[in-house]
């Protein structure tokens, strides 16, 4: 496994990894090195068969406090082309963990600012603190949310975007759940415990069929009902129900028993 400086990647036994984000002592804010070790973990997360879903966490007492101070100050001599350099970077890793095939869970604490909200959105899935703080906070340095925009889009509606976009805003993590951006938000104290149980509640599922859903809710995110994404939907079911999964979940049904990949968490 490669060793990070910034980042750090745990593999529990039971099949899923946790990537952190490691500079506690910065608030785990963004700079290059931290970019391209997050791109390389994840890469690592996407070669591994044996992992069933991801966890997003940041050490320490916030999550990120997005772009780092130090960092900033560097883009700001750079010229236009080294600074789209930057950006292609930054934009590769959101894509990348958008993109990544198997559920991934962000697990957010005290502050979440700026690029922060994009590694937040473009997770399947996400939890927090009643009380962390979250900003779009671009504008207020005279900059845009650009890379993350489509994401925060997906994640919260475009309204919302532009309203927390434009003001720069903060919203506590009770209203990140009552956006959409958080699927729960939990008291500060209780938060680890409730993440233990969502990856609890994960482990009960197929890894194959966590996949396989993951990818058909991006093919029919449009809505639209067209004959190709009906014609996806008829394969896709047919596929698993004749998948080593499909058919150990049918028969374990239908026997009454535990699935295997239940039994190997016993």
């Amino acid at each position: 496994m490669t060793d990070f400086s910034t980042v750090q990647l745990d593999k529990d036994p039971r099949g899923f990894a946790t990537l952190w984000l490691n500079r506690a002592d910065k608030n785990n804010a963004f700079n290059a090195e931290m970019i391209r070790e997050l791109i390389l973990a994840l890469d690592d997360v996407q070669a591994d068969t044996s992992l069933r879903f991801l966890l997003l966490r940041g050490r320490g007492k916030h999550f990120s406090a997005g772009a780092d101070l130090a960092w900033m100050q560097h883009a700001a001599t750079l010229d236009y082309t080294a600074n789209l350099a930057d950006s292609r970077e930054l934009a590769e890793l959101m894509y990348r963990l958008h993109h990544l095939k198997i559920p991934s869970l962000a697990v957010v604490q005290g502050a979440a600012f700026g690029g922060a909200l994009g590694l937040i959105s473009c997770c399947d899935m996400a939890i927090g603190a009643d009380d962390a703080q979250l900003c779009l906070s671009e504008v207020r340095i005279g900059l845009a949310p650009a890379v993350i925009s489509p994401f925060v889009v997906q994640a919260i509606g475009e309204r919302a975007a532009r309203r927390y976009g434009l003001t720069a805003e903060r919203f506590s993590g009770a209203r990140a759940r009552e956006l959409g951006l958080f699927a729960e938000s939990y008291p500060a104290a209780a938060l680890d415990d409730s993440v233990n149980d969502w990856i609890t509640t994960l482990l009960l599922n197929s890894p194959h069929a966590m996949q396989a859903s993951k990818a058909l809710f991006k093919e029919a995110a449009s809505g639209v009902l067209t004959p190709a994404l009906r014609r996806y939907t008829e394969n896709a079911i047919a596929r698993l129900r004749v998948s080593p999964e499909g058919q150990e979940g049918l028969r374990a049904f239908l026997d009454k028993r535990t699935p295997s990949w239940q039994e190997q968490q016993a």
